[in-house]
């Protein structure tokens, strides 16, 4: 991952200039590799799922300035483990971090190989699967493409009925419908045959491409604030500022009655969320009392793929639903970064929209 970013120096400095015309924070730290405790130059940290990337000097020192809000930080290199740790404009002590770096152990690498079975011309075999559960069947997806297909590997087990897709490499996908190319450091997907759920983790980073021309500049504007509306990071934003009906959404806790699920419209939203903010650290989180939730979009209708793949859908709001594990509560930062995100899982339209549709945390929309 090291040589990647490296391609991300103009993107930074683009956004860095942005930020200067508004309010930021600055993040600072030193990456040393932990065998021999000497500093790594050339180690990858970035905000995940943002523009903003570095590498760092020969010292292993690094700087980002972030807009305000909460992050992952995701610290990397080639051959060495990833390290992750959550970041926020309201903590102090986002100076002089301190990483440190453990090289892979190639043995157990090679041992994991061996004893799974890799499909020969997985990609031939699985591609056009892979593409639909990871980028989506989206209008957006019909624009997208992988352009480093080879780094691929897959892995079919027959006594679990499940397919596993690996990668040595960020998969880079090319997303010329928002103008972004994503860099996704894939940890691993699965797709579960008998349960028919995809599930994939990883690291991205997006690194905006260059139009064209005016046109295309304005192409991608709109598109990009098309995507935004309704999306997750829409929802979030709303959510925190208390401004959810207002933004178009409405919220619903399903309860089970006699065996049937039924959705219950709240009357104090907020109060049935136990919404708090802490001023202190300009957080806010929610405990819902009734953890599965309904989310209606009602400024926008579905997609026709969508509605295709799901006639029972009502074809006049976008219907989401939204789990959150019992006894826990989701915190939520101004700009719409949320955790703990393994507490929380969504289906209906939102699992339905994936990477061909994803925004950066940075990115800012033209009406909110």
């Amino acid at each position: 991952m090291r040589i990647f970013l490296i391609l991300f120096i103009s993107s930074l400095f683009a956004s860095n200039n942005a930020l200067s015309q508004g309010n930021y924070f600055v993040v600072s730290g030193q990456v040393m590799n932990l065998d021999n405790n000497q500093p790594m130059q050339g180690a990858s940290v970035f905000a995940e799922n943002t523009t903003i990337g570095t590498t760092t000097g020969a010292d292993g020192k690094f700087n980002l300035y972030l807009p305000p809000g909460g992050y992952d930080l995701i610290v990397s290199f080639t051959g060495f483990g990833t390290e992750r740790r959550r970041i926020t404009s309201s903590d102090t002590q986002n100076q002089n971090l301190s990483f440190s770096l453990k090289p892979k152990e190639k043995e157990m690498e090679a041992v994991a190989v061996i004893a799974t079975t890799e499909v020969k011309n997985g990609w031939e075999k699985y591609g056009n699967f892979f593409v639909e559960n990871f980028i989506g069947k989206s209008e957006n997806s019909k624009d997208c493409s992988i352009k480093n297909p080879e780094k691929l590997h897959f892995f079919f087990s027959r006594k679990r009925n499940r397919l596993k897709v690996t990668s040595e490499e960020p998969i880079l996908v090319e997303n010329r419908a928002l103008g972004y190319t994503v860099h996704y450091a894939l940890d691993s997907f699965t797709y579960a045959y008998n349960t028919q759920v995809a599930y994939y983790t990883g690291n991205p980073l997006f690194e905006e491409l260059i139009p064209v021309n005016d046109d295309q500049r304005q192409v991608w504007v709109s598109k990009r604030e098309k995507a935004y509306r309704g999306s997750i990071l829409h929802f979030m934003r709303s959510l925190y500022q208390k401004r959810v009906e207002e933004e178009g959404f409405q919220v619903q806790y399903v309860l089970n009655y006699l065996g049937k699920d039924t959705a219950l419209p709240l009357k104090n939203l907020y109060q049935a969320l136990n919404y708090f903010k802490d001023d202190s650290t300009q957080v806010v989180s929610i405990n819902p009392s009734q953890h599965n939730l309904v989310v209606l979009y009602l400024n926008e209708k579905p997609e026709e793929t969508y509605l295709r793949e799901n006639p029972e859908e009502n074809r006049d709001f976008e219907y989401s639903l939204v789990n959150i594990a019992p006894g826990e509560t989701l915190f939520i930062e101004q700009n719409g970064f949320y955790f703990d995100q393994d507490d929380i899982t969504m289906s209906a339209y939102w699992g339905w929209s994936k990477v061909a549709d994803q925004l950066p945390y940075n990115y800012i929309s033209l009406t909110f």
